[in-house]
């Protein structure tokens, strides 16, 4: 799925990638007011991968809103340990 500024072909785009895990910490803490410590255990990961997570994410989604970039939002990445 990608989001892109109205007006630019996506030709003339850079893109940044978001990744699924990133957007769902986004939407536990930020939409639906979750602990980080609560949205951790509903992902299945601990409370210092979801601050990462969404440091990572605020920082694509305002650097794609604020630079005019398309953003991707790709399949999840891999946060948990193998």
């Amino acid at each position: 799925m990608i989001y892109k500024p109205i007006g630019i072909p996506m030709t003339e785009l850079q893109h940044i990638t978001i990744y699924r895990d990133e957007l769902e910490a986004m939407r536990l803490c930020d939409l639906l007011d979750m602990t980080q410590e609560t949205a951790g255990n509903k992902m299945g990961i601990s409370r210092g991968t979801v601050q990462r997570l969404l440091s990572s994410a605020r920082k694509k989604i305002i650097k794609a809103v604020a630079e005019r970039k398309a953003l991707c939002i790709e399949k999840e990445e891999n946060t948990k340990p193998t």
